[in-house]
């Protein structure tokens, strides 16, 4: 069903809709209006094509660059350091949600728009399963555990003793330390393998926010009330009947 315009009514531009929408808290209505324009436009294409071959082929083609897609995203394009100064996202509920809670992305701009806005808004669980991830790398890699509280030690140690020397009253000899000591942890990272672990624990955390982050479907930025939950009602409807 088509309607018609009405001249009395406020024309509003795409990017100042949506990003009213994104600072409203009504992300589930953003994410569900993407999905609808990315499955009318596929419905329009299919509509076009004479054998089903034809549509299925199409079909997991798009998939497929969906999923591509999800490689040369910058998750953290977006990301500030506000994002990790809120409260931390229930685990359960927030984080992991239902199983109804993830499905695949429609298209390239749907899942652009869900790395960056679940990212923002899971910084700090994402921040949190790094840190396990990385203990958990340095648990299986002992020598590399050994480096780490080493230099860590080392630096305790230059700390202590720079302040019962007094130091600060010479900053060239300062300067001279400092540099050895940067230089000596460097080389105790490096013998004892620490950056193999670091990047084992980059690369898989790395994998888990971009997956969770695009199968996972923008959830509301607050529990909704029941005036709020109308009002998303309202908003989903004409967004569904614009579309």
């Amino acid at each position: 069903m088509v309607f018609s315009s009405n001249p009395l009514s406020l024309s509003v531009p795409e990017p100042a809709f949506e990003s009213w929408l994104r600072d409203s808290g009504y992300l589930e209505v953003l994410d569900h209006r993407t999905a609808t324009v990315a499955t009318t436009t596929t419905t329009t294409n299919s509509d076009s094509s004479t054998t089903s071959t034809t549509t299925i082929t199409s079909y997991l083609l798009s998939h497929f660059l969906t999923f591509l897609s999800l490689f040369t995203l910058n998750p953290f394009s977006k990301l500030t350091a506000d994002d990790f100064s809120g409260q931390t996202p229930s685990w359960t509920y927030g984080f992991l949600g239902l199983c109804d809670s993830y499905s695949f992305p429609s298209s390239p701009a749907q899942a652009r728009l869900r790395v960056h806005e679940n990212v923002k808004r899971y910084a700090r669980n994402y921040a949190t399963l790094f840190i396990i991830f990385f203990a958990c790398t340095l648990y299986q890699m002992p020598l590399a555990l050994v480096g780490l509280i080493s230099c860590l030690a080392l630096w305790d140690v230059f700390k202590f003793c720079g302040d019962r020397w007094g130091l600060d009253q010479y900053p060239v000899v300062q300067q001279c330390l400092i540099r050895i000591a940067q230089c000596v942890a460097a080389v105790i990272l490096i013998f004892s393998n620490v950056q193999m672990a670091l990047f084992c624990a980059l690369g898989i955390s790395y994998a888990g926010i971009i997956f969770h982050a695009a199968f996972r479907t923008l959830a509301p930025a607050k529990q909704p009330s029941r005036g709020r939950k109308d009002g998303a009602h309202r908003v989903d409807n004409r967004c569904s009947n614009s579309c």
